[in-house]
């Protein structure tokens, strides 16, 4: 095995690894995720150690496929529990394992305290976009499930309720952020989300640009040809204060390509303790690629234009396209001048409850800590475990034992029904 994934590595040319599969594997695809994620970048282009170091996790990837296989033939697993569920080496063992048909339970750290987000068959970036809306859509919405997500996503904007927060105090007077970014009062602005560019690179086969980075440029082009309208791009905090910070920076590509932007078009940088959510709210749609920060702006109203593979993509509340022309075409209908329907509406906070509420499934044995884990088990002893202790403990385990849905309906959800 060893001396197979040495060959191999060696071997296959370097732009080919991405694509390299092995009996069923995306071997190559997790390798160049986990090299991305080690440089921090969305591409390899310009970096000179890109190849020895692709070819280090190509090779540590085909060993885990080996390993992997091997432990399989030797024993006998109903299901393999671990987290993440990309790079090196998880995202080779559950490819190992979906292809000999053992079931693959993914779990992360979810943006709420003490939560964490479970998902069947891979990693949750992909099974939040696949999920069906009928898991969902039917939810019976009354005014204390309105009041408690609108309450929600309030506290998102300082991050009061999660563990997982780039801004602690932002800028929310939005006379100072007009004059800050010299912004025009009489031009509707269009904003745009980025993501971090390196950030869980997949392969997502509705994507209407190749990346996320054809994307903003090519918007850009487009607005810069739209002196009617003002776009305000902002750069996700996350470039900086991620547990990872970036090595390709949004704020540096649209300079070696553009260097002086049109004065329609703004750019708020990662540092800047703008409110990204009073921002967009003043504008009069959102561009978004992938961000999750759509599925808050949608619940709020917003007209949601999807490029990429946001989870709100086909949702029946945002704008899909697959394609460069329909995303042009949707762009030139702008400004759009009003908010999504009622109907899209409620369907909108349907959504970001079950995200926030449902897949986000709370463990009272958890207390946040500071360093790494970011945080502590805490039991008293063996009753805390027991069946009947803690819900979110026994919707996971029925989860895992059982193939049941990860989804926490809580009190008011119950309740209404």
């Amino acid at each position: 095995n060893r001396e197979q994934a040495k060959n191999l590595s060696s071997s296959i040319p370097f732009d080919e690894i991405g694509k390299f599969a092995l009996d069923g594997c995306a071997v190559g695809e997790h390798a160049l995720a986990g090299a991305l994620r080690f440089f921090a970048r969305g591409t390899l282009q310009g970096e000179p150690s890109a190849e020895p170091v692709l070819r280090r996790y190509f090779n540590a990837a085909l060993l885990s496929v080996f390993a992997m296989g091997n432990l399989l033939r030797k024993h006998n697993f109903q299901t393999a529990v671990f987290n993440h569920g990309i790079y090196v080496p998880q995202g080779l063992i559950g490819e190992v394992c979906r292809r000999e048909n053992v079931r693959v339970v993914n779990w992360n750290p979810a943006y709420r305290k003490k939560c964490f987000i479970f998902s069947h068959h891979e990693t949750y970036h992909h099974t939040m976009s696949t999920e069906p809306v009928e898991k969902w859509k039917d939810i019976h919405w009354n005014q204390k499930l309105d009041n408690k997500l609108t309450d929600y996503l309030k506290s998102r904007w300082k991050g009061t309720y999660d563990w997982i927060k780039f801004h602690k105090e932002p800028n929310c007077k939005l006379s100072e952020i007009v004059k800050t970014l010299g912004l025009d009062p009489s031009k509707p602005c269009v904003g745009l989300l980025t993501s971090v560019v390196w950030d869980a690179v997949l392969h997502y086969p509705s994507n209407a640009f190749p990346s996320m980075s054809d994307w903003i440029m090519e918007t850009i082009r487009y607005f810069s040809r739209r002196e009617d309208l003002q776009l305000i791009i902002r750069v996700h905090p996350a470039e900086i204060h991620g547990a990872l910070p970036s090595r390709q920076r949004v704020v540096d590509e649209v300079k070696k390509l553009f260097g002086n932007l049109p004065e329609n078009i703004k750019i708020i940088p990662p540092e800047s303790n703008i409110s990204t959510y009073l921002m967009m709210l003043n504008c009069d749609a959102a561009l978004i690629y992938n961000t999750k920060t759509g599925i808050e702006l949608a619940a709020m109203g917003l007209p949601i234009v999807v490029a990429g593979e946001a989870w709100i993509r086909n949702k029946g509340f945002s704008i899909s396209v697959e394609k460069p022309d329909e995303y042009f075409a949707i762009l030139d209908k702008l400004p759009f001048r009003e908010r999504i329907p009622d109907e899209d509406s409620e369907r909108a906070k349907k959504y970001a409850y079950h995200f926030f509420f449902r897949r986000m499934i709370p463990l009272e044995c958890i207390r946040p800590h500071k360093g790494w884990p970011p945080y502590k088990i805490e039991l008293t002893g063996l009753q805390d475990l027991m069946p009947g202790s803690s819900r979110g403990l026994d919707i996971i385990c029925d989860g895992i034992l059982q193939g049941t849905d990860f989804i926490y309906p809580d009190k008011w959800e119950r309740w209404s029904c």
